[in-house]
């Protein structure tokens, strides 16, 4: 009697403990359609650790957006990763430069441009090599990303020099931050680099052969997908995000960069002595509609690729 009594209390223990389970895996699959709901109603931009973000970054620590509208932000390291999330329709929107957003429009991806912003880049050789022009690159490995406005840059540079193209090795990396340890590990003869990266290279010396402040390009952009945008919600944030970002650019215009150290040791991964050395004085514009002319030249340039 003694066994039988154990038996029902073992066969009733293991039937609770598989209602338990099952209840279990009810509620997870639950709480996952629930945040899937949220992601999906939720206006997400993507991100990368450069400083054209900063005001992005900003506006979403210091709660500059409207807090009843929930905008999230992905960050990538890359900026194809972006793009496929844009592509995908997993962002709204993102940062990005007017020679991959032209190529994804061409694609089939239609855009909106709502911000020309003030990315910059540099064209930085290793130290190593004591490079002192642009001719230098002869029988050198530059990175940078293809179909990108770091691959119209190097053309311009293999031009400016009259090298033959096949003499420029370009090597394809994506990921900004080993980009960067590239150089600093001495593992490639030369870059592109836009901020604040270039700040963190220069910290050690490497040299500048070419600068796209100097040549009046202005190719940063932020775009955002045109499917969906004219739902009456999506409008909403829009506004919001784009007051919350003007309100950013604003701040940074008044107290500077440096301000703001807290956000940019949060989301960027550079030293204390490059965050001390970026460019205080930098001004950041609202949001407007980037130049025709910039637009113009991205799309020459992928005509001919």
């Amino acid at each position: 009697m003694r066994k039988i009594l154990l038996l029902l209390a073992t066969i009733l223990l293991i039937a609770g403990c598989g209602q338990s389970y099952e209840e279990t895996k009810r509620l997870t699959k639950a709480q996952r359609l629930k945040l899937w709901r949220e992601d999906s109603a939720a206006f997400k931009i993507a991100v990368m650790p450069t400083l054209d973000c900063l005001p992005v970054f900003i506006a979403k620590d210091h709660q500059m957006f409207d807090t009843v509208v929930d905008i999230r932000l992905k960050k990538f390291t890359a900026q194809m990763d972006c793009d496929t999330a844009l592509m995908r329709g997993r962002v709204e929107g993102a940062i990005s430069d007017l020679v991959r957003t032209e190529r994804m429009i061409q694609q089939g991806t239609p855009l909106k441009y709502v911000a020309a912003t003030n990315a910059y880049w540099l064209l930085i050789s290793n130290r190593q090599l004591r490079m002192s022009n642009l001719k230098h690159l002869d029988d050198r490995m530059l990175a940078m990303t293809r179909y990108s406005v770091t691959d119209l840059l190097g053309d311009l540079a293999v031009d400016s020099a009259k090298l033959k193209t096949e003499r420029v090795f370009r090597v394809q990396i994506n990921d900004v931050n080993i980009r960067l340890k590239m150089l600093e590990n001495n593992e490639m003869d030369a870059m592109l680099l836009t901020e604040p990266q270039a700040t963190q290279a220069l910290l050690g010396k490497h040299k500048v052969l070419l600068d796209t402040r100097k040549l009046d390009m202005q190719m940063g952009v932020f775009a955002f997908r045109t499917k969906g945008m004219d739902d009456k919600n999506r409008r909403r944030q829009m506004d919001v995000f784009l007051k919350g970002y003007n309100e950013a650019c604003d701040s940074l215009n008044h107290y500077g960069v440096l301000h703001y150290s807290d956000v940019i040791r949060k989301h960027y991964q550079i030293s204390e002595n490059a965050l001390k050395k970026l460019p205080d004085s930098l001004k950041f514009q609202h949001a407007a509609a980037p130049r025709q002319k910039d637009v113009e030249q991205a799309q020459k340039w992928l005509s001919k690729k």
